[in-house]
């Protein structure tokens, strides 16, 4: 049996594996036009036919490539064996001339590490409360909300099903500064198991709708069914708290908000507690770095705090 060290496949394998293909692509083409010129007849000798007649007078011949044409296919070859000397494509042999696409992607990244980052980390120790008041940092902070964030968030921060309104006051994991910008950094990860993970039975799960919808004071709430469903959501209580209004350490959203992440219907609610959510938001810190986190920290603290912020689409500094 065959064993390889960890991370073989990833370094190397893929490499030779295009180099075989390529190189047996080059030594084949060799080979057929060797095998079709074997045969070719001298500049004296008539060509034979290839035994197939049209209108009695039509033939066709067996003519060989023109001299031409030939040259161009060992001139590709050529340049084939070339290219891969001078560039990677040789096994883990990256070529005469040093050249990647990580290399080269890693030098554009320095470049542009050398240009912006100075930009992003004059702000990077300054408190997020006072750059919700500095319209360069959150120009900038919105610039990259609008690349990094929009794809779930959208482009006015609202949301949509499953991911949350950035512009209210309603938060998951808490609305402060540091809470926002720790979101961003590490990541959460917000688990709602499943009734029958939760211990309800399914004749229970109609009464603990009724009783959630009770505490947000909606209409047309069956009472009977909400007084059955509060004995019950005594195990959901461990999260949300007795009153309902959740915990920001856990994530436990305020049940008595009106405010819903995967909708507040019955019928999404009993979705919810029946099934159970599952809910990711990427870290990003490693990937942007703090100093970018800290302006989109910034940014999406002053859409909830707007008395408290200036219109980043008047700021001039950063146009």
């Amino acid at each position: 049996m065959f064993t390889f060290e960890a991370g073989f496949f990833e370094s190397t394998f893929w490499d030779w594996f295009i180099t075989i293909l390529t190189l047996g692509g080059i030594l084949g083409v060799y080979l057929l036009i060797i095998w079709v010129n074997t045969d070719r007849p001298k500049d004296d000798e008539d060509v034979e036919t290839m035994g197939h007649t049209w209108d009695g007078d039509l033939q066709e011949f067996n003519n060989p490539l023109p001299m031409w044409w030939l040259n161009m296919f060992y001139l590709t070859m050529i340049f084939g064996v070339v290219y891969l000397v001078l560039y990677p494509g040789l096994g883990s042999f990256k070529g005469l001339l040093g050249w990647s696409q990580v290399a080269q992607y890693e030098q554009e990244i320095d470049t542009a590490k050398s240009k912006f980052d100075p930009i992003y980390n004059q702000y990077k120790n300054q408190p997020l409360e006072e750059l919700v008041n500095n319209e360069g940092a959150l120009k900038i902070g919105q610039r990259l909300f609008m690349t990094y964030c929009t794809v779930c968030h959208g482009s006015d921060a609202k949301g949509t099903r499953g991911y949350p309104n950035l512009a209210d006051n309603d938060w998951l994991y808490g609305g402060t500064p540091e809470n926002i910008k720790a979101s961003i950094m590490t990541g959460r990860n917000g688990v709602m198991p499943a009734a029958e993970t939760n211990g309800l039975a399914p004749e229970d799960v109609p009464n603990v709708v009724q009783y959630v919808l009770s505490l947000s004071g909606r209409e047309g709430v069956d009472e009977a069914a909400a007084a059955k469903g509060k004995e019950k959501f005594a195990v959901c209580s461990a999260c949300h708290l007795p009153t309902g209004k959740g915990n920001h350490m856990l994530g436990a959203p305020n049940l008595t908000d009106d405010i819903w992440l995967y909708g507040g219907s019955p019928a999404r609610i009993t979705e919810t507690l029946t099934q159970g959510r599952l809910g990711q938001m990427p870290a990003h810190g490693e990937f942007l770095g703090e100093a970018k986190v800290h302006l989109v920290a910034a940014y999406i603290y002053s859409l909830s705090n707007k008395e408290k912020a200036v219109e980043p689409e008047k700021t001039a500094a950063a146009e």
